[in-house]
């Protein structure tokens, strides 16, 4: 039986498992891959150049009013599509209207304010907040913690399967 040639975006898929991108990262690639191919009408990007790239890019920032780095995020993922997929080499002269970068500075809860906020909760809920402010873990590697992973005996916690595919061990007291 004579298999068919990949799709498009099952190529985009099998590329970033070869580098072992995170999943997440997988599906905000194809996500904005997708996006650009559909704005323009659902031409192939070998048709297509920096001129388009340009012009997706430009309309996110000024129709979309997405952020400076949701609009690098759409960048990377198409330049990852005609670098690593395509092999193709772009005239990086990708002039777009650049997002303005946001002047608001994050919101950052005093120790009095996440104690109280992490008294309103109870159960695993509350226990998984305490790991993740107490220990540093982002969200997925608080989520995917197993029994074994903690050590008692030695206050240590080991994360498996980390941002960049390393596994460490945090201490905690």
């Amino acid at each position: 039986m004579e298999q068919r040639p990949k799709k498009l975006l099952e190529q985009v898929q099998d590329a970033i498992r070869l580098k072992h991108y995170s999943y997440q990262t997988e599906k905000t690639y194809i996500y904005w891959i997708r996006r650009y191919i559909l704005f323009h009408n659902k031409r192939h990007p070998k048709d297509m150049g920096s001129a388009e790239i340009e012009a997706f890019l430009t309309h996110l920032a000024v129709h979309e009013n997405v952020a400076a780095s949701t609009q690098n995020q759409a960048l990377h993922s198409i330049l990852f599509l005609y670098r690593e997929v395509l092999k193709q080499d772009l005239d990086l002269k990708i002039d777009a209207v650049r997002a303005k970068k946001s002047k608001y500075l994050p919101i950052v809860l005093t120790k009095d304010e996440v104690f109280a906020t992490i008294q309103h909760l109870s159960g695993v809920h509350q226990l998984l907040i305490k790991l993740l402010y107490g220990t540093g873990l982002r969200l997925n590697e608080g989520l995917s913690l197993r029994v074994k992973d903690i050590d008692f005996g030695q206050n240590q916690i080991t994360v498996r399967d980390t941002k960049g595919n390393e596994s460490r061990v945090t201490k905690y007291s």
